[in-house]
């Protein structure tokens, strides 16, 4: 017979207690939240969306850029169990992904923000969050709190009573972070997070991404450089469904020069990468 020992600590943004067991503070088995090796991903018959992917990532923020059409969607969905591997291997938090098992115990310690989601739109914002959290198999006695928890840290706690169908634009992109967040997920992917946020709101959303990963492996797919230079621990540049540069903001920034076209070092140094191999300074 084991027995387990139960810790109570406090999070400064929950302004809940919660209780953490032994085994949720023990060592993880595995070296990094996401490996991909060769990792190949179709849409449709032919075209190889992802083709032949090396990543590994770890507890941090990673952002995920591209021109559009690079597969930045399709590896995000990947990532999300939603896709299935045509080829090579990918490991979340230790298990192999692929073939035609079940991923339902995964699933539960991923949280998955889509470029557009699906609501009842007479749902509450509180209601629609319970509702995820209850399809996450969050435990009944503890999704109260941790909706709660979830409309604070995306600033809707005055507005969590409202139907989805009064909210803005902006107000829903919010709640669609927070029914990611509500699991407390070890692996959060956010396609395109930043749509339809105001200035301010773009703004609280990078501080949360800097406090999620802390302890969260996030990938955030995005089109806006400014945010990865904010928020982001590294940058992974995607490009024809291959990985052109894996590296911090700094060595993105390095990669281009006066040349190169952008408004911004991170900018150009972006445009620098993407027009071919030898033409930046960078990991690759």
């Amino acid at each position: 017979m084991t027995t387990s020992t139960t810790i109570t600590t406090t999070r400064k943004d929950h302004h809940l207690m919660s209780a953490v067991s032994a085994a949720d503070i023990a060592p993880t088995p595995y070296a990094w939240e996401i490996r991909a090796t060769g990792l190949k991903v179709g849409v449709g018959r032919k075209r190889m969306a992802v083709d032949g992917l090396d990543l590994t990532l770890g507890t941090g923020v990673h952002g995920l850029l591209g021109p559009n059409g690079a597969g930045k969607t399709t590896l995000i969905r990947a990532l999300a169990t939603v896709l299935r591997p045509a080829g090579g291997t990918l490991e979340l938090l230790g298990e192999s992904v692929g073939g035609r098992g079940g991923h339902r115990a995964l699933r539960r310690r991923i949280g998955y923000l889509p470029q557009e989601f699906g609501y009842y739109k007479r749902f509450t914002a509180r209601e629609f969050i319970e509702y995820m959290a209850w399809l996450k198999e969050v435990p009944k006695a503890d999704i109260p709190g941790a909706v709660q928890r979830a409309v604070e840290r995306v600033g809707l706690a005055d507005r969590a009573d409202e139907r989805m169908k009064a909210l803005s634009g902006g107000m829903v992109r919010r709640v669609g972070i927070a029914q990611a967040i509500v699991n407390d997920p070890a692996i959060l992917l956010l396609d395109e997070p930043t749509v339809g946020l105001d200035p301010a709101q773009r703004l609280r959303f990078r501080e949360l991404l800097q406090e999620l990963g802390t302890d969260t492996c996030v990938v955030v797919s995005t089109h806006l450089v400014e945010d990865v230079a904010a928020a982001c621990t590294d940058v992974v540049l995607f490009a024809e469904g291959r990985l052109v540069f894996q590296g911090t903001p700094d060595e993105l920034a390095a990669a281009g020069g006066p040349e190169h076209v952008g408004d911004s070092p991170l900018e150009r140094g972006y445009s620098a990468l993407l027009q071919g191999p030898g033409r930046g300074r960078g990991t690759w």
